[in-house]
């Protein structure tokens, strides 16, 4: 198996030098190079194409996110691991609508930092245990449901993407839904092309957003 390839994009060379250790002591990660500056981290993805990105918010110039959003643009395929001190509801959720895979805050164990590069290589969506806790809070917001925000999917699309919003997995679509796998995996791509998002995270945050996929299953 090849290691995934990383970019370490982060302003601290302490944090850059750690972090390139701690890689370079596991034989499934490789660094292939670090960027102290958005611009550069910008630049670096687009000539060194890695797999992952490690990227802190606050860096000088462009910030981090805004570099998120300008590396998927040139590269959707790239999956980005915020690491950061940043931990507030707007860093995340900016993270996340930038199109981050993951969201971590240093001082992580080192395994769950690795876990986590592995998983958004993988094309994971993964945060840490009080990041996913602000993530549910958000999802468990009472908001007024609105079944045509999206006119443009269909009728079968607006159902699924009300499953992806609950958590459900396409295997478990497939069979609530009685549909193929392989059909319920090109409805999810659809969805993901139309709504402009590169994930199962994103595109549950766009539903819960207007108020798609509230549980009846769930007490109130």
């Amino acid at each position: 198996m090849n290691p995934v390839r990383i970019l370490i994009a982060d302003d601290h060379p302490l944090f850059r030098d750690g972090m390139h250790g701690l890689l370079d002591s596991v034989p499934d990660t490789e660094v292939v190079g670090e960027a102290a500056t958005g611009e550069a981290a910008v630049k670096s993805a687009a000539e060194l194409q890695p797999d992952v990105i490690l990227m802190d918010i606050k860096m000088p110039g462009i910030n981090g996110i805004e570099a998120t959003r300008e590396v998927l643009s040139a590269n959707p395929n790239t999956g980005i691991l915020v690491i950061t001190m940043l931990e507030d509801d707007d860093s995340v959720f900016a993270a996340m609508r930038a199109g981050a895979r993951g969201y971590l805050l240093k001082g992580a164990e080192q395994a769950e930092v690795l876990r986590a590069i592995r998983a958004v290589a993988n094309g994971e969506a993964i945060f840490g245990p009080g990041i996913a806790r602000r993530v549910m809070g958000l999802f468990s917001v009472e908001k007024p449901q609105a079944p045509q925000a999206f006119p443009g999917l269909t009728e079968r699309e607006q159902e699924i993407l009300i499953l992806i919003a609950r958590g459900h997995g396409n295997a478990e679509i497939s069979s609530d839904l009685f549909l193929s796998l392989k059909t319920v995996q090109n409805h999810v791509s659809n969805i993901f092309r139309k709504l402009q998002v590169a994930d199962r995270a994103q595109a549950a945050i766009r539903a819960r957003e207007v108020g798609l996929g509230d549980d009846p299953r769930q007490p109130t």
